[in-house]
C-alpha cells in the first residue's frame, strides 16, 4: 500500500475463507498483522467488526468520490478478521464473551484507526470518520481455541458491564483531542 509516496506494509485487506478456520491463542489461522505493536497479541488476537456498519463506509466513500458507485465493499475489508451481523460497539462491553459452537472470544478493547485504515479508505480523515461515529469495532482474546467456521451464532454472554466499547473508544478519541 502506498501512503503518499512511501510504501507502507499492512495486512488490513483480508478476504473470507470457506470451511472451519484454526482458533488459537494468538489469532485466526492463516491470518496475520503486520504492525505488532498496536495489533495481535493475546488481547488483540482477533478484530470483528459489526457488518452493519459497512453501508456507513459506502457512504462515506462515495461522498468523497473515493468511490464512484454503489458497490459493496467486501468482508474484511474494514482489516477485520471476523465480520460479525452484531453486537455493535454500544452493545458490547469489555469482559464480554462471544460463545461460538468451538471456541471462546472475550472482548478486550476497540480498534484505534490508524494512518494505514486512512490510506485503504482512501481519504485523509477516515480515523477520523470512524471515532466520531463510534464504529470501530473491537478486538477480541481467545479465551478457548478450537475452530469457527462462516455463518457461526456466537451468543453474548455478559461481563461485569462496566465500559462499553463505545465508551471506551470515546474515552480514548477525547483524551486525543485535547
Amino acid at each position: 500500500m502506498k501512503a503518499g509516496e512511501r510504501s507502507v506494509l499492512t495486512a488490513i485487506g483480508k478476504a473470507p475463507v470457506a470451511g472451519p478456520v484454526a482458533v488459537g491463542r494468538l489469532g485466526l489461522a492463516g491470518d496475520e498483522q503486520a504492525d505488532l505493536n498496536v495489533h495481535g497479541g493475546l488481547d488483540k488476537a482477533v478484530y470483528a467488526y459489526p457488518n452493519a456498519h459497512y453501508a456507513f463506509w459506502q457512504a462515506q466513500r462515495r461522498e468523497r468520490g473515493v468511490s464512484l458507485f454503489d458497490e459493496d465493499l467486501p468482508p474484511g475489508f474494514m482489516g477485520e478478521n471476523l465480520t460479525v451481523d452484531g453486537p455493535l460497539e454500544t452493545e458490547v462491553f469489555i469482559g464480554d464473551e462471544l460463545h461460538f459452537p468451538d471456541c471462546v472470544l472475550r472482548v478486550t478493547a476497540p480498534r484505534e484507526p490508524c494512518f494505514k485504515f486512512n490510506a485503504v479508505m482512501g481519504f485523509a480523515q477516515a480515523s477520523r470518520a470512524m471515532a466520531l461515529a463510534g464504529c470501530c469495532g473491537y478486538y477480541l482474546a481467545v479465551d478457548e481455541a478450537g475452530t469457527i467456521t462462516a455463518g457461526q451464532r456466537a451468543t453474548l454472554v455478559p461481563g461485569r458491564r462496566a465500559l462499553s466499547i463505545a465508551q471506551a473508544l470515546a474515552a480514548k478519541f477525547a483524551k486525543h483531542t485535547r
